[in-house]
């Protein structure tokens, strides 16, 4: 599905993007064009876990954009529920129809490895995202160490819980790598510096849902109302657990720390009901998931590792796993966002 597109051509769309950079989402002013100059134009296309949620669309701003700025052939599709097996239709589809690459953001990884293992076989090229103990892929790029994030995330919940006190996590899914890996290093920063906190039960399945987190965090509560901190994983549990919070009237008695957009949290951020959300930009890590399949596609591999500069922010001096893992990327993306900060965001 490759069709001939000229170098001076794709130099022409990003000096064109700079032009108009003040409407782009991702900021591509240092980009490494030199990584994903190409004299052809390929198909890709971006996988996510459920499509039609704020975190999703943002990501979505940045793989149109992508496309836009290099004239790739770019756009994104996703299950209309969190749900292992309607993803996995959705990458035979892409198989069937000849994509150049695939990027994906798993739901479950392990559904995943057979279907992807055959889409390589095809000679399409797969780069995934929140999937950092995946083996049928080009690259893994993470945002961040997903360990350490969660440790911050458990921070800000101590702080808030006056270092004592049960809390409950959450999870899109128990297959979802790297919301679990959040979890194990938020868990892991408790056990270590906190001795008077603890776990109250088996992490929450939540199935990337406001609705559902908001139920079964309900749930949790009603069965331990010793209950005094949640760490999230999800972005929708920001939602579920401000609506909580908010309509139980637990304000100051029920605290919340975890991965959250100011978009969809933002009004409970401003009431108080949450008091601390962290993320990293979506649109970004669509944007820079599209520039490795351009640079796999083109040769590029080899130019690919520690110290690789995307010239995207948190994503300039990337790491990689370790030696038996070159191929798992890790930028340095997340913010933290209280009320005090979040006008700065503007998704």
């Amino acid at each position: 599905m490759k069709n001939w597109l000229t170098s001076l051509a794709v130099a022409a769309a990003f000096v064109a993007g700079a032009a108009q950079a003040q409407d782009d989402v991702v900021n591509t002013t240092d980009v490494n064009s030199a990584l994903i100059q190409t004299d052809e134009s390929y198909t890709i296309a971006t996988v996510v876990k459920v499509d039609g949620i704020a975190w999703f669309d943002r990501m979505r701003d940045g793989v149109q954009q992508f496309g836009a700025d290099t004239g790739q052939d770019t756009y994104m599709v996703g299950p209309s529920s969190a749900d292992a097996a309607a993803q996995v239709q959705l990458v035979e589809n892409l198989i069937a129809q000849g994509v150049d690459a695939i990027a994906v953001v798993p739901f479950s990884v392990e559904a995943l490895e057979p279907v992807l293992s055959r889409a390589r076989d095809r000679g399409i090229v797969v780069i995934s995202h929140e999937a950092s103990n995946i083996q049928n892929v080009d690259f893994d790029i993470e945002a961040f160490d997903n360990l350490a994030y969660g440790a911050k995330l458990m921070d800000e919940l101590a702080v808030q819980m006056g270092e004592g006190g049960e809390y409950v996590a959450t999870v899109g899914s128990l297959t979802s790598k790297s919301q679990n890996e959040w979890i194990d290093g938020a868990i892991a920063r408790q056990e270590e510096a906190y001795p008077n906190m603890s776990l109250a039960m088996d992490r929450i399945e939540t199935y990337d849902n406001a609705d559902t987190d908001y139920t079964r965090l309900k749930e949790a509560l009603a069965a331990n109302p010793e209950i005094s901190g949640i760490v999230g994983g999800p972005m929708p549990t920001s939602a579920g657990a401000g609506r909580l919070i908010a309509e139980s009237g637990l304000q100051g008695q029920l605290h919340f720390a975890g991965t959250g957009l100011p978009s969809v949290a933002g009004n409970y951020l401003e009431n108080g009901d949450i008091s601390y959300i962290q993320f990293w930009d979506p649109a970004v890590a669509g944007y820079a998931m599209n520039m490795l399949a351009v640079a796999v596609l083109e040769g590029r591999s080899a130019e690919i590792g520690a110290g690789t500069d995307l010239g995207l922010e948190g994503y300039r001096d990337l790491k990689v796993a370790g030696e038996d893992r070159q191929n798992v990327l890790y930028g340095s993306g997340w913010v933290g966002v209280t009320a005090e900060n979040m006008d700065q965001y503007d998704f």
